[in-house]
């Protein structure tokens, strides 16, 4: 079968604001890529060549820029050029100076390569755990369960 699921996931934070994105690829997702944003278009300029074209599926986390965040998710791209794509976020406004932000392309057989993203507050003592319940069929990925972690100590995931 192509199809994993987990059901719960524990997350440890440090002293400093986290992140836990969890994509469904097998390969990591690019990094070092920037973005713009007017009113629902929002820009990603690429470090290299994206590969990407016009109607393809692509999954993106956004870090803040100037003017606040995109939302994360999955989108359909629009080819500018070998390193620019755009995509129509579900919200509107203006982002003037560039957040960072990384992406996944949808496996040409699957959609939908973002699956989900958590923030943790900075912890100043003890622990800080973010425990997530997914109920029913927890997290269903059909190419794999790929995490990326941002000032998080560990996670386990718990498949059922």
């Amino acid at each position: 079968s192509d199809v994993c699921s987990s059901d719960l996931m524990i997350a440890v934070g440090t002293a400093t604001a986290g992140t836990v994105n969890i994509w469904d690829t097998t390969t990591a997702p690019i990094t070092g890529s920037t973005y713009t944003r007017s009113g629902t278009t929002v820009t990603v300029t690429t470090g290299s060549a994206h590969g990407l074209t016009t109607g393809q599926e692509v999954g993106i986390t956004f870090a803040a820029g100037t003017g606040g965040t995109a939302t994360n998710g999955n989108y359909i791209a629009t080819y500018v050029d070998a390193n620019t794509f755009t995509v129509t976020d579900i919200n509107s406004g203006t982002i003037t100076g560039t957040g960072g932000c990384t992406y996944a392309i949808a496996d040409a057989a699957k959609d939908s390569p973002w699956v989900a993203s958590f923030d943790t507050a900075a912890v100043t003592s003890g622990a800080n755990v973010l425990e997530l319940l997914f109920p029913g069929e927890g997290i269903v990925c059909h190419v794999g369960i790929y995490l990326q972690l941002s000032n998080m100590t560990g996670v386990t995931i718990f498949y059922g």
